[in-house]
This record gives structure tokens, sequence and C-alpha cells, in this order.
């Protein structure tokens, strides 16, 4: 049985930066981080990172005179280096001047190293929040941003909003030796992947599972078991892993979430991994890979 020990890293996961919540909350300490010589900015142009080019890509770090000062901009803790920021700003002249390469996230995700990776989602995931929530939910006025980006706050009712996680689970029913994988309609052709769904108001992970097997694919299942969780910044959301043990393999098709299912044994998935089964495995940036990896070499 795979223990928690023996759960690889999953992608967007690693981030080494101190949040420094006691900074957050105090003016005066992030005036004085924005100043400090070492304090530098991770830009998003379009929600995609400026990274530096080359054989080992990363972060291009840029320095404060390199953002605009009215550019929307977050702060995302202390590093071994300094503070470190990200903001929302045009990157034509990091690329030209610095040889910077504009990246979509997800390539980033699987290029950089897995620090490097969290902190774009952190970065991603809060500046597209401030993106989408510029007016108050409770009364409709303006909001700003607030506690160096981890929140908004209503100009008129002085109502704060915070940062959302949405959580989804995402999950195999296993039997006898076989797993549940799965494709959705907008898939390519032959990509399987686990099942997954968002947790819904009132509903226990456990509860979620057992719904979304049964809703999706007309499987019902008793014990439910936790992996691993993943950040997904697509736009915010947490990724729960787990494992459900399936009553039985007849499966009912709900159409409008899946077009194809399959029971898959350990050969095959590790078939698949390694790139050599009759279908397409999800990648290591994501924790399907992770799910399916974990059960087929228990």
């Amino acid at each position: 049985m795979t223990t928690f020990a023996d759960v690889p890293a999953t992608g967007f996961t690693g981030n080494r930066l101190d949040r420094a919540d006691e900074i957050r909350r105090d003016p005066a300490a992030l005036i004085a981080c924005r100043a400090r010589a070492d304090a530098r900015w991770l830009v998003l142009d379009g929600l995609n990172p400026v990274v530096k080019s080359g054989d080992q890509p990363s972060i291009l770090w840029a320095y404060r005179s390199d953002v605009p000062h009215d550019a929307l901009s977050i702060f995302l803790g202390i590093g071994p280096d300094g503070p470190r920021f990200a903001a929302a700003a045009p990157s034509a002249e990091l690329i030209s001047d610095f040889g910077g390469k504009l990246l979509d996230a997800r390539a980033a995700g699987a290029l950089l190293p897995g620090p490097e990776a969290a902190i774009i989602a952190q970065a991603r995931s809060i500046i597209d929040w401030h993106q989408r929530h510029g007016f108050c939910a409770v009364c409709g006025g303006k909001t700003a941003l607030a506690k160096a980006g981890y929140a908004r706050q209503c100009s008129a009712c002085q109502a704060e909003h915070f940062p959302r996680t949405d959580p989804v689970v995402i999950m195999l029913a296993v039997k006898d030796g076989h797993a549940l994988i799965g494709r959705q309609p907008r898939f390519p052709k032959r990509f399987l992947s686990a099942l997954a769904g968002f947790v819904e108001p009132g509903e226990s992970l456990e509860e979620a599972v057992r719904r979304e097997l049964w809703e999706e694919a007309g499987i019902t299942c008793q014990r439910v078991r936790y992996l691993a969780s993943q950040p997904w910044p697509f736009p915010s959301s947490l990724m729960i892993a787990c494992f459900a043990e399936a009553d039985g393999f007849e499966v009912r098709l709900d159409a409008d979430e899946l077009e194809e299912v399959r029971w898959v044994t350990k050969p095959e998935v590790r078939a698949a991994l390694a790139g050599a089964g009759d279908w397409l495995a999800p990648p290591p940036l994501a924790i399907a890979h992770t799910l399916l990896k974990c059960w087929a070499e228990d």
C-alpha cells in the first residue's frame, strides 16, 4: 500500500517563500520591503509568466524600476534572496532588454523547478482573482487591493473580500486490480484520466468522491482513501486526490460529462505512463499522473 512518504511531489507545490503574514498586515513593513535593494518582481503578462530563456528556464525576477508604478502588484513573501512580489504588467521590455520569454503558465509549470512553478501558481491565482473582483459582492461598490494583495476592501460599505480556492476531488475507483479512467468530450482523442468534480456546499470530501463517481459513471463505492493534493491555478482550485473502493464493474455513463470510460490494469497504466500504451496518460504536472503512478506501482 502506498504511504505518504512514497507519494511523489505534485506539480505546483514546494513553494519555499515565507508568506510573512505579519508583513501583509503592516503597511510600513510592506513599504520597507518594496524599497529594499534585493526586492524583485515576477511579471505576469496576460497571466503568463516571464522566464529566463535557456536550457534551464527559471523565473526572470525583475527590478522595481522594470514594473510600471501603477501595475497591479502583490506581495508573495520573503525568500533567501530577499522580498518577492508579482505584478500584472507588459512583458515587452523584459523580453527585449533581458532576454526574457513569455510562457504559458502550464508550460512554465512543466519546465521550471518545482519551487518556482509553485510561486507561479501562487501569483497567477491571486492576480487572476484581483482582476475578476473589482466590485463588491455585498453592495456593488468598487473594491481596492488590501493586505498586500490577500484581500480587497469595498470603498463604499468597507466589506472585506478574500481570495477563494475551489476544492476539487479527483479520484480513481479501484476494484480487483483494475482502476476506472475516463475521457471528457473536450479531451483529445485517446487521452484518458482520473474522474474529477467540484466539492459542493455542505459536502465532505468522501461524499463528493462518492457522488461524482455515481453521477458520472454509475459507480457506487465505500471506503475512500486520501492520497495527496495539488494547487491548480486555472484559475484557483485545490485538487484533492483519492482512491475509492468500487462495489462493482458495471458503469452507466453521463454522456454530458464523459465520452468514454474504461477499467484498466496496473500493467496497462504503467505502459501508458511510459508512453507505450494504447491511450494517453496525464503528464507529470497533473495530480492525475500521481494517482495513476502510485496505484500502478503499489
